[in-house]
């Protein structure tokens, strides 16, 4: 499942063609009431919430946290526009627009699956999940005080299914979206056990209709499929109050924001300013830091946060450096290969780049020792895959046995381990014999097909420097196997062009999964995706049995069916030798001056949360030091 973050969630990308049969509008004629499904004030994907109705605030937030204060954060790459609807598919969209949209429903960080009413007091669907209806808030308005309506949420979800790829692919099985009621909204599903589904639609970015289909102050028509920097109207918390075009933006809390005291919002949203400043360079990003020029950082480096934080301001306490346990996503990052390439097609091929790389010499050469090897999809959650499978995940794949790799029966999965010049030499020698059983051979110490005489090249796309002493230091192991190797490092604008069309060999990629994973994996990995522009399946995987397995993920009907389902998705994953897994850190690390408050319970899936329930605080930021 999808997750909005906490302050700039990743928005996958989204699609240019309409998936699935047309949607009415709220004008069709006579609606049909839908029977059944009592009325709930928050949803879950299996059990019960943990916030009874009337519940009146999060255990996670302080509701006497003071509101005021400024945050400047880092942004990486540059935006060019505020359109929501066409993130991922038209220009760079500005990262934090989604803090002036709210959503039906709002999630809770202290519960996995679990969402509550934000726009929509109330939500109701029958045990079948064969539909489900919300009902609006008779209060909730947009900025400029007018009412959000059913026709507000029916145009953002049309926008969404016409002009964003990935959101249509996502919402594919939403067949009509209909107003059933005076402030009701009912979205019909194509099939029944679809549990996830009701969340789904909740999720939902509302626009408003109203504005979009306006003009702007030179009497342009405004087009919800472009893209634009005219600031959007919103409904949430914010608004964006300035901006510099592709350098800098700043939001201003709303005063009157309309949803200030639901309890969803209470303690949060606590700062009057946000700013976002966007650099190019992760290096500049930091010396910005170390200078004051940001409040906030969070390191993505294992270099730097050994060797990059010893400077005056922290010796003096003035900077705080913390990690906070990731305890709310697996990840897998890794090289991807692009297996629409016919020499990514063997998986004899993919397994030998895999032996090729040395991660234990990576580890300590490079990394500090802070780093372990990621073995699953889901790495650092209970959905991993352990071992050999058992029980219901057992009985999942048996199903599947002639479509799956035989040692997903067999062996637990590992990665080769290097680390030592002897372990090196054995994990080349095995390399060797895979791209010799897959038809390659050495000519003028080149790796070469044996069938066309093409010699093996291979380049590594990357859109940040600061990536390139990974492949490089790679690149000496494929050299010694006759690979030819090349790493190119191109601008984020014609990076993000290139891998929307999958014109790469092999790129860095990541993939965070939810605890509660469902229908975003066919996007990740199902065959409808590997043709879709923008989508995440950027491996390009066309398998049946995932397929099979992705459906089994989502109609899983208990939480350890689903837990099975996903273990057995993983084992079949990894066994295919898709990518070449990297590692993992469980902690966000992150350092800023101390000029903050947060509450004294953090949310147990929400890493450090910040901004979203932190605040100002006067007398740390006066020991910090004024802002240069």
């Amino acid at each position: 499942m999808n997750r909005r973050s906490l302050l700039t969630s990743a928005l996958l990308g989204l699609l240019a063609e309409r998936v699935g049969p047309p949607i009415l509008s709220a004008a069709a004629a006579a609606p049909e009431q839908p029977a059944g499904g009592a009325w709930r004030h928050g949803v879950s994907l299996f059990g019960d919430l943990k916030y009874a109705e009337g519940f009146k605030q999060f255990d996670y937030v302080n509701a006497a946290a003071p509101k005021g204060g400024a945050v400047r954060q880092v942004a990486i790459g540059t935006f060019d526009s505020f359109n929501i609807v066409v993130a991922g598919v038209k220009g760079n969209l500005e990262g934090g627009i989604a803090l002036i949209y709210d959503t039906l429903l709002a999630p809770a960080f202290d519960e996995v699956a679990s969402e509550y009413g934000l726009i929509a007091e109330a939500a109701r669907y029958p045990d079948d999940h064969s539909w489900a209806t919300y009902r609006l808030r008779a209060d909730a308005k947009w900025h400029d005080g007018k009412p959000i309506t059913p026709d507000d949420v029916i145009f953002s979800f049309n926008a969404f299914k016409q002009y964003n790829p990935q959101r249509a692919a996502y919402y594919r099985h939403v067949t009509k979206v209909e107003q059933t009621g005076e402030r009701e909204i009912t979205f019909r599903f194509d099939a029944p056990g679809n549990r996830e589904l009701p969340q789904i639609v909740g999720e939902l970015y509302v626009l408003p209709k109203h504005w979009w289909e306006g003009t702007d102050a030179s009497g342009k028509k405004r087009d919800i499929g472009a893209t634009t920097l005219e600031p959007p109207l919103g409904s949430g918390p914010y608004r964006i109050k300035s901006f510099s075009a592709g350098r800098d933006i700043t939001y201003e809390r709303v005063p009157d924001y309309w949803a200030r005291a639901l309890n969803v919002s209470v303690g949060r949203n606590n700062f009057d300013a946000l700013r976002f400043i966007y650099f190019r360079d992760m290096t500049v990003a930091l010396e910005a830091f170390k200078g004051d020029t940001v409040d906030w950082r969070d390191e993505g480096s294992a270099k730097d946060w050994a060797t990059a934080y010893d400077f005056p301001a922290v010796k003096e306490k003035r900077v705080v450096l913390e990690q906070f346990p990731i305890t709310n996503v697996g990840i897998m990052q890794a090289f991807a290969f692009n297996i629409r390439r016919d020499k990514f097609k063997d998986p004899r091929v993919r397994l030998a780049f895999n032996y090729a790389f040395d991660f234990e010499e990576m580890n300590r050469q490079i990394f500090y020792g802070q780093y372990k090897r990621i073995s699953s999809y889901f790495e650092g959650t209970e959905l991993a895959a352990t071992g050999l499978p058992t029980g219901r995940e057992l009985e999942i794949l048996q199903s599947l046995r002639d479509k799956v790799p035989p040692e997903v029966f067999t062996k637990p999965y590992t990665n080769p381990v290097g680390g030592t010049p002897e372990a090196e030499r054995n994990n080349l020698r095995q390399a060797v014999l895979l791209l010799r059983d897959a038809g390659y051979e050495i000519r003028d110490g080149k790796l070469t097909d044996a069938k066309t005489g093409e010699p093996y090249a291979v380049e590594f796309l990357l859109n940040d420097p600061s990536y390139e002493r990974i492949p490089l230091f790679y690149k000496p192991s494929l050299d010694r196997l006759g690979f030819t190797t090349t790493v190119r490092t191109i601008y984020d604008a014609q990076y993000q062009n290139r891998l929307r069309a999958f014109d790469f060999d092999i790129i860095i990629y990541n993939w965070a999964e939810s605890l509660s994973p469902g229908n975003e994996q066919r996007d990740n990995w199902g065959s409808q995706a590997a043709d879709l522009p923008g989508s995440s399946n950027v491996i390009g995987i066309k398998n049946p049995a995932i397929d099979a397995l992705i459906d089994q993920v989502i109609f899983a009907k208990s939480r350890g069916d689903l837990v099975a389902a996903t273990r057995a998705l993983d084992r079949v994953l990894l066994w295919n030798h898709y990518v070449v897994p990297h590692w993992n850190y469980p902690y966000e690390r992150s350092a800023r001056w101390d000029r903050f408050g947060r509450p004294g319970l953090m949310p147990k899936y929400g890493m450090s949360a910040f901004p979203d329930v932190w605040w100002w605080d006067a007398a740390k930021a006066a020991k910090a030091g004024s802002k240069s």
